[in-house]
């Protein structure tokens, strides 16, 4: 093995391992949402704000988008508390289970 080579192949394999490694999260376009909402393979959105605001009542939504994670399906909401705490939710799109809810940082 040539002397300079070896140290390129050992960046590059743990550039690969950390991509292999690492958390996908793809966001979906507004044309992908409307149709799984329309084929009812994920559920409103206005159903799991419902969920949400129950958790924090008088809250006030900031920011929702729908993303796939690790192969889920994830309505990745935050809000904005009545004591002004910004939270983020995580809310199964296809279950309306919470898989997330803490302060953003």
């Amino acid at each position: 093995m040539n002397s300079s080579t070896w140290p390129w192949r050992i960046v590059l394999a743990v550039l690969l391992a950390a991509l292999t490694f690492s958390s996908s999260a793809r966001e979906l376009d507004q044309d992908e949402v409307l149709k799984m909402r329309s084929e009812g393979l994920i559920l409103p959105l206005e159903q799991l704000l419902q969920v949400a605001l129950e958790r924090h009542p008088g809250a006030v939504l900031l920011e929702a988008e729908l993303e796939e994670e690790d192969g889920q399906l994830v309505y990745e909401v935050e809000l904005v508390t009545s004591a002004g705490i910004v939270r983020e939710l995580e809310l199964h799109a296809v279950t309306g289970a919470v898989l997330k809810d803490e302060v953003d940082d």
